[in-house]
């Protein structure tokens, strides 16, 4: 079959970047590879013909023409008019399909033809907006995947672009979604104001079609119950007491929810039972007491971050994390994108989610800080805490094992005193003070034991509100195994006591850790 010929049209100073990304995109993509051929002006080498001439030639042999919007209006001809107006009117004129993408950012800056020619654009299509060059190939991403699927030329979808799930808007969390736009504006200056409506929101984000049908990357971000559509998305968390799967298990919990709370509550389980070093304000250079964790949390949470976002939605299996003496494991159902190898891993490389639509948001959300460095930064993490590289294995799942402190481990399984093991399904935490020298360590001790009950509480809500400073009370109680009454009480002893203090509003707001010692 022949190929379907995209023309990218914008002004090309302005999006130099976005046109060679685009254009390398689209060809080196597994699936669009095979169905597209995108045209920009600078591949063409020099031709006896006026540019004018070239342009609108190649307009009209393409099927789609795709346009930028910035700020900026371009060359104006003798009658007024750029050359990226002269394209649309012409694929308008001739009923091409129009694929229109405005940038918003910098918008006070924008040329006031350009925004004539926005308000030109608006009457005829509707059009998507985009912040970077992430943004504008998720957006990208989704509409031809849509173009394909109704010239019936695929008759599938990625599982996270999929709208076949019979779910609605009201099996959505709207505060869910409030709390997304509040939490991407602090992070990463989301475009869209903290009143937005909800529809607005998912069309935003590609997370809904024309016919009002939700994607289930929507389910999975903001659904009330995903388990309920998707009961596999669900995250396994387990602890071992040695190096090998064998019972007695302490500890195994299963965690449904949304996939932040799903991370959230999975990066818990494991910064909460691995050992963790607490100094003194004598030792710190700030009011905070320092703490040091066995293992570094970003690490942490990114190969849990991994495995929820790529994972394969489509299996029955279930992301598994287990804890183990020695070291941690991460398994994801599925395998790595095509043309991306387990030696890549270690080095820059490119960007290929498995699914956009859901790795999109969680980028907005703060939950992946850079698009293609994840695994080089479990590696950069866990070798700034000196221990041994992370592996990454790829069989029937993919793998990731990031390696414990061996003295620590080995301190862990021989001092039981220092662990406090629940019933299954409950919270397991491990405090273990590693000290530098013999007199801090029993000072340590003796601290220890004079400890209340309530105090070893408090400890296990800082560790928790360290790990999600956003968590809410309702998620404190599931973890904790304590009524809500119960929890607001703490919260509030730990709050007037001095060890914690809450910043913004209830809803939307962050809990601050100000000591993570009790005062005395």
């Amino acid at each position: 079959m022949n190929r379907i010929k995209i023309f990218i049209s914008s002004v090309q100073s302005e999006f130099a970047n976005e046109r060679a990304m685009l254009a390398e995109y689209i060809r080196t993509d597994v699936l669009f590879g095979k169905f597209f051929e995108p045209f920009i002006f600078e591949e063409i080498p020099a031709y006896n013909h006026s540019p004018q001439e070239v342009y609108l030639t190649e307009v009209e042999r393409c099927d789609i023409y795709l346009g930028l919007i910035g700020n900026l209006y371009g060359y104006e001809d003798e009658d007024g008019i750029s050359p990226t107006e002269h394209e649309f009117d012409l694929a308008t004129k001739l009923f091409k399909t129009r694929l229109i993408f405005i940038k918003s950012i910098g918008e006070e800056a924008r040329v006031e033809k350009e925004k004539a020619f926005i308000r030109k654009v608006e009457q005829h299509i509707v059009r998507k907006t985009f912040v970077d060059l992430e943004s504008l190939r998720t957006s990208v991403y989704a509409s031809l995947i849509r173009y394909l699927e109704e010239k019936e030329l695929i008759r599938w979808q990625p599982f996270d672009a999929d709208f076949n799930n019979g779910a609605t808007i009201d099996d959505l969390d709207e505060a869910k979604m409030h709390n997304f736009i509040y939490m991407a504006r602090r992070k990463r200056n989301f475009p869209l104001s903290e009143d937005t409506q909800p529809e607005v929101l998912l069309k935003h984000l590609d997370l809904i079609d024309d016919n009002g049908r939700i994607a289930n990357a929507a389910i999975l971000l903001f659904g009330k119950k995903p388990q309920k559509f998707f009961i596999t998305s669900e995250v396994k968390c387990v602890q071992f007491y040695g190096n090998v799967v064998e019972k007695p298990i302490p500890t195994y919990q299963i965690f449904r929810g949304d996939v932040f709370q799903l991370v959230d509550q999975a990066t818990s389980f494991v910064m909460s039972r691995v050992n963790n070093w607490t100094g003194t304000r004598s030792e710190g250079t700030t009011a905070e007491v320092p703490t040091h964790p066995e293992l570094p949390i970003d690490a942490v949470r990114e190969a849990i971050v991994n495995a929820v976002c790529h994972r394969d939605y489509t299996s029955n299996a279930s992301v598994q994390i287990m804890l183990f003496r020695n070291r941690l494991e991460v398994l994801n159902p599925g395998g790595l994108p095509y043309g991306l190898t387990i030696p890549k891993l270690h080095i820059p490389h490119k960007s290929l989610p498995n699914n956009p639509l859901l790795a999109d948001p969680m980028y907005w959300n703060g939950y992946i800080e850079k698009i293609g460095t994840g695994t080089e930064d479990i590696l950069k993490k866990c070798k700034e805490y000196g221990l041994k590289e992370p592996e990454f294995q790829q069989e029937e799942d993919f793998r990731v094992v990031i390696w414990r402190n061996e003295d620590a481990a080995d301190q862990e399984a021989d001092q039981k005193t220092d662990q406090k093991t629940l019933e299954e399904g409950n919270v397991t935490t491990s405090y273990s003070d590693q000290k530098t020298d013999q007199k801090t360590d029993q000072k340590t001790d003796q601290k220890t034991d004079q400890k209340t009950e309530g105090e070893d509480e408090y400890l296990e809500i800082t560790a928790l509100l360290s790990v999600n400073p956003s968590i809410t009370r309702e998620e404190l109680a599931k973890e904790l195994n304590l009524s809500d009454s119960a929890v607001k009480r703490r919260l509030e002893n730990m709050k007037k006591s001095g060890w914690i203090k809450r910043v913004g509003p209830n809803k939307g707001g962050y809990w601050k850790i100000i000591n993570k010692t009790p005062k005395q």
